[in-house]
C-alpha cells in the first residue's frame, strides 16, 4: 500500500497522496524520505535545547547495556571478549539483574545484563520473527554521561518526557535514570552524573559475583579499541522522528546522511564532537511493500523489529585482525571492504546468537577526514540480507 506524508504535522499514513491528514487536514504528500525536513529542523531543535537550560548538560557515551536471556549471558560475555578490545571489570548482582562489566581505557563501558525475574519494558520490541526466541535480548540502553541530572530531568518532565524510574538513582558514586523505551528505535536513553572519580556502576546494596572471565591472551585483540558508533534499524516513516527525538534528549546534531537507492536504504549520522561516539540511525527510503524492492534495512527490520544493529570498533591492523578473528572461529557477512585509497576498512560479523548484535570493525586511515564512504555503505547494507 503507498505511504502518504502530512507536510504540516509529518505525520505518515498507508493512505495514497490524495487527500488530507486525518489528523490536521494538511494535504497529503507521496512519502520518501529526504534530508531537507532534517537538515531545517537541526538547527532549530539546537535553539530549542538552549532556550530550555539543558544544552550542554549532556555529554558523551559512558557505557551500552546489553540485556541477555540468563542462560546466554556468560556465552555472550565470553564472546565479547574474545572479539573486542574490552576487558572484564567486575560483576554484580542488585534485587533484580545480574551485571557484568565490560570496560576498555578509551571506550564507553559495556554492560551486559541478565533480568532475574525476566519481563521488563523492552519485551514488547522484541518478539520479530527472528528475535522471538529470545524475548529480553537486545542492546536496550545508551548511557549517556549528564552534569545535573536532577536539573536535566526536571527539565525534560515539563517537556513531556517519559522515565522508567520515578526518582533518581542514587549509589555512592553516581545517580542515574532512564527513559522509556522509544516508539520509534526499541532504545532506551540513560544518563548518568558521576559523584566519584571511579567510574563505578555497582548499585548501592548489591553483591558482588564471582564471575570473573579471563580475557583470551590473543595478541590481535590489542588492535581492536573503542566503540565508535552503533547502528539502529528504524522503519522509514520514522526515521525523522527517531533522529528528531534522540537530538531533543541530548546534545548531539544530525550531520548528514549517505543513500544507497538501489538497497532503498539510507544511513543517518548523528554526532557530539568529531571523535566522540556517534549515533547511527538506518531506515529505508521508502516503507517495506514487499521483500525483493523494499532492500537489506526494511527486510531487516520485518525479521528483527527496530533494535540495534552493530557495534562498530575502531581497529588498528585491521588486516591481521581480521585474519586472526576469522582463525579463531568468528564468521563475517562479508570481506574487508575499502582501501587506503579510499580512506577506510570495514567488515561486518555474522550476528551474535547470544546477543543478537553484528559487530562491526572499521579502520579509518590517517588522512581520512570523513566517517563513511558511499561505496562501502552500499556494500555493508548489502551483507544485511544474508541475516
Amino acid at each position: 500500500m503507498p505511504s502518504a506524508i502530512c507536510p504540516v504535522c509529518r505525520e505518515v499514513h498507508d493512505i495514497g497522496p490524495e487527500g488530507v491528514c486525518p489528523h490536521c487536514g494538511g494535504e497529503l504528500e507521496s512519502f520518501a524520505n529526504s534530508d531537507a525536513y532534517l537538515k531545517e529542523m537541526a538547527p532549530k531543535i539546537v535553539e530549542e535545547r538552549k532556550v530550555a537550560g539543558i544544552e550542554g548538560l549532556v555529554g558523551g557515551l559512558e557505557a551500552v547495556i546489553i540485556n541477555t536471556e540468563q542462560d546466554h549471558q556468560r556465552a555472550a560475555v565470553k564472546g565479547l571478549l574474545r572479539t573486542t578490545g574490552h576487558s572484564f571489570a567486575g560483576a554484580f548482582l542488585d534485587h533484580s539483574l545480574r551485571t557484568v562489566v565490560l570496560s576498555h581505557k578509551s571506550s564507553a563501558d559495556i554492560l551486559v545484563r541478565s533480568r532475574q525475574g525476566g519481563g521488563g519494558p523492552f519485551t514488547a520490541y522484541n518478539g520479530a520473527l527472528k528475535t522471538r526466541h529470545l524475548p529480553s535480548t537486545r542492546l536496550e540502553t545508551f548511557v549517556f554521561r549528564c552534569r545535573d541530572l536532577e536539573r536535566y530531568v526536571g527539565i525534560q518532565r515539563e517537556r513531556g518526557v517519559q522515565f522508567v524510574q520515578e526518582d533518581l538513582v542514587h549509589t555512592g558514586t553516581h545517580s542515574f535514570i532512564q527513559t522509556v523505551p522509544s516508539t520509534f528505535t526499541g532504545n532506551s536513553i540513560g544518563f548518568v552524573e558521576w559523584h566519584s572519580p571511579a567510574r563505578e556502576w555497582r548499585p548501592d546494596g548489591s553483591d558482588e559475583l564471582d564471575w570473573a572471565h579471563e580475557k583470551p591472551d590473543a595478541p590481535h585483540l590489542a588492535n581492536i579499541g573503542m566503540l565508535d558508533h552503533t547502528a539502529t534499524r528504524v522503519r522509514a516513516r520514522d526515521r525523522d522522528a527517531a533522529i528528531i527525538e534522540f537530538m531533543h534528549l541530548t546534545d548531539y546534531t544530525f550531520q548528514f546522511a549517505v543513500y544507497v537507492k538501489h538497497l532503498n536504504s539510507i544511513t543517518n549520522v548523528a554526532r557530539l564532537l568529531p571523535d566522540d561516539f556517534a549515533m547511527v540511525f538506518t531506515s529505508g527510503i521508502s516503507p517495506f511493500s514487499d521483500d525483493h524492492p523494499s532492500g537489506p534495512t526494511e527486510g531487516f527490520i520485518k525479521n528483527y523489529g527496530t533494535r540495534v544493529h552493530h557495534m562498530a570498533f575502531a581497529t588498528e591492523r585491521i588486516e591481521n585482525t581480521f585474519d586472526a578473528l576469522k582463525a579463531d572461529g568468528m564468521g563475517f557477512l562479508l570481506e574487508l571492504v575499502g582501501s587506503p585509497d579510499e580512506g577506510l576498512k570495514q567488515t561486518f560479523s555474522e550476528a551474535s546468537p547470544d546477543t543478537l548484535l553484528v559487530n562491526e570493525y572499521i579502520h579509518r586511515y590517517g588522512d581520512f577526514d570523513g566517517f563513511f564512504s558511499k561505496s562501502n555503505v552500499g556494500l555493508l547494507t548489502a551483507a544485511t540480507a544474508k541475516q
